[in-house]
């Protein structure tokens, strides 16, 4: 008789709110009667599944972004997720907590050093808080193909999950098991886990499956393991966005409880997630996963790049795509000419400029890490002002900008934001002026239904981060507040 386990694994996230210079999220409306979406979702889901203790029990990621506003908003909160994660990872030596890359960048549409980036900062960013290394990480938006599972394998990342119809079309799979894809070069396969498409879509989709965990078990888990093919002990992975249990369905944090701390149980099933579950199941099958795919667009990326059938009069898309990825090679071309008169490993101190952004070194210690002779006070100043613009240049591709249709809203105005403030930062840092570039790239972006127009967004943004300057001179002069 085969043995049973579920794993159900959340994904929380949410796109970044902070007003781009200030950092602070503004009163929005659909809020009441909290300030913004964050707080009022934290209260609905986060803080009540924390308190249920459910974070403990299933297999979860937070993304960075999310994270570091909770730690502010909410410590008490914060650390009880941490310290249930902690939980599983002092009992069985690996946690139930997932990585994420950092900014949610849609991977195989970055380039590889971008996705060297993303990885190591996900990574830093979860060692930071959860005090240990990740053994997977989450993909924005599932989004994959072989170079990201390749830079995941050199960052000694070993699993992540995927939807059951990213893999090529003439490969059939049992999603009740993980499995191995072969990477290029000498690198350990990437173990590659599935999740139950029919389950998931129920929990995330039809309110009526989630009403009452005994019902949902003997219902529609039940008969799901009765067609499973795989003898010996089998795995269901359910997988949703996280915000599902409290938030988008009301009370669903207590059907998630109940179902993870008696309805399973009573029935002989095992909860799981998947690192412990590799500990005594090593996957032994190959796949070949179809590139380019993703969980929430069956066009594949198409959605992050331009119009699709999910996104339809969408056609503002690509043209932002197009003219923030010129204008981030340009920024990196600044970045690279200027740092490179001080040291050869310009983009490993980029990568480790994490650490000052987190808090565990100094800008000091970082650039003696890298440059060895003694800077004045004005090139020491230009160089953290061009770490800065590469923070800020790493946020310009943040995958929210393009999910929705409109360009009116706020998320692909934010991620032109970005992009004014590491041009600014840039010119400040070497003189070069990108700004006419950038006006010429995003007059092309113009949203269908409103007529707004990107250089005008541009604009308004590049204006105020002017004024900003002008009215906080000292913060530009103090190194550590251009790391907060």
């Amino acid at each position: 008789m085969a043995l049973n386990s579920v794993c159900v694994h959340g994904h929380f996230y949410q796109p970044p709110r902070e007003d781009p210079l200030s950092g602070l999220i503004p009163e929005e409306p659909g809020a009441e009667p909290y300030s913004n979406w964050n707080e009022r979702i934290h209260q609905e889901c986060y803080k009540p599944n924390a308190d249920l203790g459910n974070f403990e029990k299933i297999s979860f990621n937070i993304g960075p972004t999310l994270i570091s506003w909770m730690e502010k908003y909410d410590p008490t909160t914060y650390r009880s997720i941490i310290a249930q994660e902690n939980k599983n990872f002092y009992k069985y030596g690996v946690g139930n907590g997932l990585s994420q890359s950092y900014n949610h960048t849609i991977l195989p549409l970055a380039n590889k050093r971008d996705k060297f980036t993303q990885v190591k900062w996900g990574i830093a960013d979860f060692v930071y808080r959860f005090g240990h290394k990740p053994l997977g990480m989450w993909l924005p938006e599932t989004a994959v193909d072989l170079e990201t599972l390749s830079v995941l394998s050199d960052h000694g990342i070993k699993f992540t999950l995927l939807a059951p119809w990213q893999v090529e079309a003439d490969q059939k799979i049992n999603t009740d098991q993980p499995y191995l894809v072969r990477l290029p070069g000498n690198r350990n396969p990437m173990i590659i886990f599935f999740y139950d498409q029919n389950l998931s879509t129920m929990v995330s989709f039809q309110a009526e499956a989630t009403r009452n965990a005994d019902y949902f078990i003997d219902q529609w888990l039940s008969p799901e393991f009765s067609r499973l093919l795989s003898s010996g002990e089998r795995l269901t992975l359910i997988a949703s966005d996280g915000e599902l249990y409290g938030h988008h369905k009301a009370l669903r944090e207590h059907f998630l409880s109940y179902m993870l701390n008696g309805a399973l149980h009573s029935r002989g099933i095992k909860i799981t997630y998947p690192g412990l579950w590799l500990q005594d199941h090593q996957p032994t099958n190959y796949v070949r996963i179809s590139e380019y795919t993703s969980w929430s667009c069956h066009h594949g990326i198409i959605r992050w790049m331009g119009e699709c059938n999910c996104s339809p009069g969408a056609s503002w898309k690509s043209s932002l795509r197009w003219g923030l990825e010129v204008l981030a090679d340009a920024l990196d071309h600044e970045y690279q000419v200027y740092l490179s008169r001080y040291t050869q490993k310009v983009w490993d101190l980029r990568d480790d400029y994490i650490h000052v952004y987190l808090g565990e070194l100094s800008h000091e210690d970082l650039l003696e890490k890298y440059i060895q002779e003694t800077l004045s006070k004005d090139e020491f100043q230009k160089i953290n002002l061009l770490l800065a613009a590469q923070y800020e240049r790493q946020r310009i591709f943040t995958s929210c900008g393009w999910f929705f249709n409109s360009f009116h809203r706020i998320e692909p105005q934010n991620n032109i934001a970005y992009t004014a403030q590491a041009i600014w930062l840039t010119k400040e840092a070497t003189g070069t002026d990108l700004r006419p570039r950038a006006l010429a790239l995003l007059k092309k972006v113009r949203d269908p239904n409103t007529g707004l127009r990107g250089d005008t967004v541009f604009s308004e943004r590049y204006l105020r981060m002017q004024h900003f300057s002008a009215d906080h001179n000292d913060y530009f002069n103090d190194s550590n507040s251009l790391s907060t």
